[in-house]
């Protein structure tokens, strides 16, 4: 629900708040109806599969693939920004798609008789997008049943080279004056999405194991549902997860976009029979 200036309520998707170590995740996800998530403090979302008016504030957006409940909002939004005179957003999405998605921009401008104004920036695994002077997002390779990709964010920060740990700050001044590189830049992931994958997208991108906080797929989580099935159609089980516990080092793991053939109840029961300390606590099911 939101709130205009007359006090009217309006309703709006749904989608839920959580924070850890200083950043906040807001979103949902569940297969075949929308997925939406975004991160206040770094001013990004990830995939426009639905969009909650609160959302609309957000400049820059990196989509997964586009499967319909990954996409579907993006006129919408990008529609509302220029209604409130906002700046045209920066939508980045796999390379390959960015002319049909332009053409369907088009057709709504064409259809609605009005603008649709933004930047559409094709993006390909391995390469890197700067957020800010402390942040970086890095393109990651997923598998799905269409071409897709991952995201993970850095913060990244500079330190003392160890040669010189031991001088004052004046001599350390000095060497950078005369051109030395006193410092050099760490880098640590603070937040990985996956997107729609197999397990092998997380496999072939360790670091989204060593994210602070990963948002990933668990798509099935019944024994009925079977492996081949799943992976056929680019999807994790809940077996996956599980096989791989030690991997994950990440502080929290946000379970999302759960299938629409279990029930929230279903889903919180089978999962803590499954997993009764949640990875520690770590593992969250997002509903």
């Amino acid at each position: 629900m939101y709130t205009d200036e007359a006090g009217q309520r309006y309703s709006d998707p749904p989608y839920r708040q959580m924070t850890f170590n200083g950043i906040t995740i807001e979103g949902f996800s569940r297969a075949a109806m929308q997925t939406y998530w975004r991160i206040p403090e770094l001013k990004l979302g990830f995939d426009l599969g639905g969009q909650p008016w609160a959302f609309m504030g957000t400049p820059q957006w990196f989509i997964s693939h586009t499967h319909m409940d990954h996409l579907l909002a993006l006129p919408a939004y990008v529609a509302r920004r220029r209604m409130m005179k906002m700046e045209p957003p920066k939508i980045y999405l796999p390379a390959h798609a960015v002319t049909r998605v332009r053409q369907l921009l088009d057709i709504f401008t064409r259809l609605d008789h009005g603008r649709l104004p933004c930047e559409l920036i094709g993006v390909r695994p391995g390469e890197e997008y700067e957020l800010s002077r402390e942040h970086v997002v890095t393109v990651v390779q997923t598998d799905h049943s269409i071409p897709s990709v991952g995201y993970v964010v850095w913060e990244r920060r500079k330190r003392l080279k160890p040669e010189y740990q031991s001088l004052s700050e004046k001599e350390i001044r000095q060497l950078a004056i005369t051109g030395h590189q006193v410092s050099a830049e760490h880098r640590f992931p603070r937040v990985a999405y996956l997107g729609d994958s197999t397990p092998y997208g997380l496999d072939d991108n360790p670091d989204m194991y060593k994210a602070d906080i990963l948002i990933l797929e668990v798509s099935f989580i019944a024994k009925r549902h079977r492996t081949e099935k799943i992976y056929r159609r680019g999807h994790i089980h809940l077996d996956d997860i599980i096989n791989r516990r030690d991997r994950f080092h990440n502080g929290l793991i946000v379970a999302s976009h759960f299938s629409t053939r279990c029930t929230d109840r279903e889903i919180e029961r089978i999962v803590r029979r499954r997993v009764p300390d949640m990875f520690d606590d770590r593992l969250v099911l997002w509903f």
